[in-house]
């Protein structure tokens, strides 16, 4: 009997053919392995702010100023 195989995709799309580590679905380079992923509170993870909704409100003035000038403009010349 055959082991189980990964259940990863590889980059040309055909399914992995490492076996998976026991009790997973998964081998061992693709997330199988103990204590594999980001660890917790990774702090490289943090957000930046600049979706918030006040950073898009704040976008979004800019944007209306800068299209009246624009029209402003054109009614001038």
């Amino acid at each position: 009997m055959t082991s189980p195989r990964c259940g990863a995709a590889t980059r040309s799309g055909t399914a992995c053919r490492a076996p998976a580590v026991q009790g997973k679905t998964r081998c061992r380079m693709h997330g199988g392995a103990r204590r594999s992923g980001a660890p917790r509170g990774n702090q490289n993870a943090r957000t930046h702010g600049e979706f918030t909704r006040d950073a898009a409100a704040e976008r979004r003035q800019v944007r209306d100023v800068l299209e009246d000038a624009r029209k402003l403009l054109r009614e001038l010349s």
